[in-house]
């Protein structure tokens, strides 16, 4: 068996928390100090909170995939693929690659930062029929589906086929669902300006959400005013409403309604992503628990920050709060983690995690937004401008930000074209097919996986036994 000479560190996720940590480890190791791994499908960082804008045409897809190859200190290697199991005993890390194989990957630190993925209900033809907006690939696709959903209305005399393809529904009151239906509908109140045989009237738009208020953080009066402006375009808000029953061209509500529609686009929450599940380990409303520190209890050399990680709070001085699945709170985190891992590499003291919440942004397209930076409530023009300059200054790269900013400048003065790309045309593909929730192992097989690999010699460079900060 080969011994490592210098510690591994292993990421996995190249969300905000997953590149924050690995950007700053590549900044503060000293040359040959550790090698740095990080495990992620596509070479890029996906800035989620622009999403809609994908969908609606506003952004092109790839002004939000920040390259990881553009960093000067690049010297981090890219695993392409996903972790679908931990075995933390044996200290290895189960990956399936982009080509479907599976490699196990040794460690000596390992942090997790694998996100969230959609949070589905046990909902009949919810799964088959749904479309989530949690990744690059599904917002360009519903772009593409909502604009084929118009031509295919303007080309059938069909009245109840036309009523099926113009209406349109988002389940989520939350930031992802509240922007998606404002950003959408302004595209199809646009687009069907260049369809002559379409009445406008005909397309509809509904937000539902089973809780009693539209994005309740935001406080009574800046919710009821993002209200306001949603039914002030014509779009239906259904609170305490959600779907019993989905089928191709049928959406069943809970309150008895039957919507014939092809489009239901569901936002309706995160769950932690599965790997969190694949070893042994506490968790808090499906989190992992975590020390301040963000080390996972009992288990050495490990962390776990963002979506995936309850982290406790303690700007907030309440017992038991942790810290909501922001962006805010995951790029700071990745870079407090990555100070941890090196102070452990070291034999140094860990740090606890504080900070207090800066405020939200909730951009619904054009000249409408709510904000509330630092406590201060607004809404409007000025709203925007904070939500937008918010969104621009936290892009990575000024590459990242001169094309969002070109793109916002030319969308406004040039509108959209409404082009469908084609993508997947002849292959349907909704919720299920995106987010690959069902790749993941159980602890036994990921210690089986490992048990095999280790017999077969699979799984080189062995790690060494001693702790982190030679502990």
């Amino acid at each position: 068996m080969n011994t490592v000479t210098r510690p591994r560190i292993l990421v996995v996720g190249a969300g905000f928390a997953g590149v924050e940590c690995v950007r700053r480890l590549e900044r503060e190791l000293a040359p040959g100090e550790a090698d740095v791994a990080l495990v992620t499908p596509f070479s890029y960082q996906l800035y989620l909170p622009l999403l809609p804008q994908v969908a609606s045409g506003v952004l092109t897809p790839q002004s939000i995939a920040v390259s990881l190859r553009r960093s000067r200190k690049y010297r981090t290697r890219i695993i392409p693929g996903g972790a679908i199991g931990v075995d933390p005993q044996a200290k290895v890390c189960v990956i399936r690659t982009i080509t479907d194989e599976i490699v196990n990957e040794p460690y000596d630190c390992l942090v997790l930062a694998p996100g969230s993925v959609t949070r589905t209900f046990d909902i009949p033809g919810l799964t088959e029929h749904a479309f989530g907006m949690k990744t690059l690939a599904e917002a360009a696709y519903i772009r593409d589906h909502v604009i084929s959903q118009l031509d295919l209305a303007d080309a059938s005399d069909d009245p109840a086929e036309r009523e099926a393809r113009l209406q349109f529904v988002v389940v989520g009151g939350g930031y992802a669902g509240t922007e998606t239906a404002a950003c959408l509908q302004r595209l199809t109140h646009a687009a069907v300006q260049r369809y002559p045989r379409l009445d406008p009237s005909l397309i509809k738009w509904h937000l539902l959400d089973i809780a009693p208020k539209l994005m309740p953080e935001l406080g009574d009066r800046l919710g009821k005013a993002a209200m306001k402006v949603l039914r002030d375009r014509g779009i239906d808000v259904s609170l305490g409403v959600s779907v019993a029953k989905v089928t191709e061209d049928e959406i069943t509500l809970t309150d008895g309604r039957v919507l014939p529609s092809h489009t239901l686009i569901w936002t309706a929450g995160v769950a932690a992503s599965p790997l969190v599940g694949t070893f042994d380990a506490e968790t808090v409303r499906g989190r992992l628990a975590v020390t301040p520190e963000m080390t996972v209890p009992g288990h050495d050399g490990m962390f776990a920050l963002g979506d995936a990680a309850a982290v406790p709070d303690l700007a907030k001085h309440e017992e038991g709060a942790i810290c909501p699945p922001t962006a805010q709170h995951a790029m700071r985190q990745g870079r407090r983690v990555a100070e941890n891992v090196i102070a452990a590499l070291r034999g140094q003291p860990l740090k606890p995690y504080v900070h207090k919440d800066l405020g939200l942004v909730v951009d619904l397209g054009g000249k409408d937004a709510v904000s509330r930076p630092l406590g201060i409530e607004l809404r409007g023009v000025l709203a925007q401008l904070v939500a937008r300059g918010y969104h621009w200054s936290a892009l990575r790269t000024n590459v990242a930000k001169a094309r969002v900013l070109v793109n916002w400048l030319l969308n406004a003065v040039a509108g959209d074209d409404f082009v469908r790309t084609g993508f997947q045309a002849r292959k349907p593909a909704k919720l299920k097919d995106f987010e690959y929730t069902d790749s993941y192992l159980t602890p036994q097989q990921a210690r089986g996986e490992v048990d095999r690999a280790e017999a077969e010699g699979r799984i080189e460079g062995q790690v060494k036994g001693k702790a982190l900060g030679g502990s």
